[in-house]
């Protein structure tokens, strides 16, 4: 069995960063257009409450984040492994990781949008859906 390394990180080097934009790619929530900005990388890593990667020797495979008002309410955001390496627990561990975190850090409402065909993995984790909710997205381009 592979041990994989669980760490939070909050300045990511050139390499990290590299890494961690073929993930957001292999999730398709990025796509070449987004490639090579690392500043961007590096302002979403710092600016999380948490950012924790998983690592197999010295390649991130897998990734996931918190989001928060730094007092009460957070949310985790882009939790993603490589499909290689899925339905071996790490998804879950991650999940695990940062909510440990979280609720070390006083949060205690603790959300998430689960995208299609995740809902199971997360009910698993002791996540329900939110009666009388619907996740919404704005869809107009603002022009700074």
């Amino acid at each position: 069995m592979i041990s994989h390394k669980y760490q939070f990180i909050t300045d990511p080097n050139p390499g990290e960063i590299e890494q961690i934009t073929v993930l957001y790619r292999e999730a398709g929530w990025w796509d070449e257009r987004d490639n090579g900005n690392h500043e961007l990388i590096r302002r979403i890593v710092s600016g999380s409450h948490c950012f924790l990667t998983v690592r197999d020797g010295n390649e991130i495979v897998g990734m996931g984040r918190a989001i928060s008002d730094r007092v009460n309410d957070a949310y985790i955001h882009d939790v993603i492994v490589f499909p290689r390496l899925r339905h071996q627990g790490i998804g879950t561990k991650i999940v695990e990781e940062i909510v440990g975190r979280l609720y070390n850090d006083n949060m205690r409402w603790i959300g998430l949008i689960a995208q299609n065909r995740t809902h199971s993995f997360y009910r698993k984790i002791g996540f329900e859906e939110m009666p009388f909710s619907l996740p919404m997205l704005l869809k107009i381009d603002y022009k700074r």
